[in-house]
């Protein structure tokens, strides 16, 4: 039987995560989302979010130094609640990812089609002919060994990610310096700071995504935490600084034009240096998506090949013998990729596309760190270690208050159709175990027994 190989690195496992993450995709098209919830306290719920994260992170690596797994929240949540909650687990984790994978790639085309329009290339489904294409790049290259994907993904994310830092420190010196976006927005309140959050998480999701290749890392339990600690780290700085440039790079006055801004970093990389530059990033934004697909995909492939040896699919539990990689999963959850974009990309924007999804990966994405720092703390609590176990609660419960922030007032439509599809999944996976008796019985509470 083939098995995974260990070849990776802890920092190349923190390629992985900080991919998924997409700092430079998050940086391009979250700022003004949280800006419309937030206003100009937009930088504050960036890192009030980082802490809800960063509780959760260590929920995370406190179960990573004690389990090497491919199933991740999966296998977490199975060794403490028992298999079938572990299954809903990574089940909604599958969800996720197939999600934020549809997202990055739709806004491959996206960003990449604002940058030829520039150069006097456009046609309305030009973005969706692009992202199609980049969603056979990560087919194919996501079915090779993981170590050529990690080292594309780390020369796209670290060229993006120096290109954005280059423009908020031409702001932060061109521009006054004020401490008003690191307090609440008077005109907003307190309460608006957890829906600000959502967008928070959204852009510090996938930090876990290490955890998936565990099996595939050396001195797992050291490396992943490492990776997961280490990407929400640098994220929360990115997020912070840069979203701190925007906020004052376009005026604390003109809130509302940067909320609808589609391309801010575009408009102020025009203000602050070049049109040139500006093309520059909006390429550079779609090449960081392409990075970001082929990180979740890799971690929806070994989600999905996780959930295939608990008896979704038993083809989906198979290696590829060449390459050490489920391919059979990956070509799958990309093949679903391209027929999502030709289904509902052919009569949506890539904004609108990407946003849709995105907010689908987040609401079930909020559901699973949840319950892994339950997780975490019943497990703390049995052995009475109540530092950890506060740690478990307190992470959970802060992410209570965006998810709620997030379902009420209930949101303009179509955003209430979202928690219904989440929820649809969720019930799906419940007639799984249901009616599909062979997914009960993962074992995960085996992994805690030998560490």
């Amino acid at each position: 039987m083939t098995t995974f190989r260990p070849t990776l690195s802890a920092f190349q496992a923190f390629v992985l995560s900080l991919a998924i993450i997409a700092p430079t995709l998050a940086m391009a098209f979250n700022v003004p989302l949280a800006v419309q919830a937030a206003g100009r306290a937009a930088p504050l719920s960036f890192l009030l979010g980082g802490a809800a994260m960063a509780l959760i992170g260590l929920s995370f690596v406190a179960f990573s130094r004690r389990i090497a797994s491919a199933g991740s929240a999966t296998t977490y949540v199975g060794a403490v609640l028992g298999d079938r909650l572990g299954f809903l687990a990574g089940w909604g984790l599958l969800l996720a990812y197939l999600a934020f994978l549809a997202s990055a790639t739709a806004l491959v085309g996206g960003f990449l089609s604002v940058a030829l329009g520039h150069l006097g290339v456009s046609h309305p489904q030009l973005w969706l002919a692009l992202a199609l294409l980049g969603g056979g790049v990560v087919i194919g290259l996501g079915g090779r060994e993981i170590r050529l994907a990690t080292t594309v993904m780390l020369v796209i994310e670290a060229l993006a990610v120096l290109a954005i830092v280059v423009l908020a420190l031409v702001i932060l010196v061109q521009t006054p310096l004020d401490a008003a976006p690191l307090r609440p927005d008077p005109a907003n309140g307190l309460s608006v700071l957890g829906y600000g959050m959502v967008f928070a998480v959204l852009s510090l999701a996938g930090f876990e995504g290490a955890a998936t290749v565990a099996e595939e890392t050396r001195d797992p339990h050291r490396a992943i935490p490492l990776a997961i600690l280490g990407s929400l780290a640098a994220a929360t700085l990115l997020y912070g600084l840069v979203s701190y440039a925007q906020v004052i790079g376009y005026g604390l006055d003109r809130m509302e034009d940067l909320a609808r801004d589609p391309a801010p970093l575009d408009t102020l990389a025009l203000r602050y240096l070049s049109r040139g530059y500006g093309i520059f990033l909006d390429a550079a934004a779609g090449i960081s998506s392409l990075a970001c697909a082929l990180g979740t995909a890799a971690a929806a492939a070994r989600i999905l090949y996780a959930l295939g040896t608990r008896g979704v699919g038993a083809g989906f539990a198979r290696l590829d013998p060449a390459h050490g990689v489920p391919a059979r999963a990956l070509r799958f959850v990309g093949g679903l990729t391209l027929a999502f974009l030709l289904i509902f990309g052919s009569w949506s924007s890539p904004r609108a596309f990407s946003e849709a999804f995105a907010t689908v990966a987040t609401l079930v994405l909020i559901l699973v760190y949840m319950a892994v720092g339950l997780a975490q703390a019943v497990f703390a609590a049995r052995h009475r270690a109540w530092i950890w176990c506060g740690v478990g609660l307190a992470g959970s419960l802060m992410l209570a208050w965006p998810l709620l922030n997030s379902l009420y007032p209930a949101p303009a439509w179509p955003g209430p159709l979202w928690p219904l599809v989440v929820l649809a999944w969720m019930a799906m996976g419940v007639g799984l175990l249901r009616f599909h008796p062979g997914v009960r019985s993962g074992g995960s509470a085996a992994w805690l027994e030998n560490r």
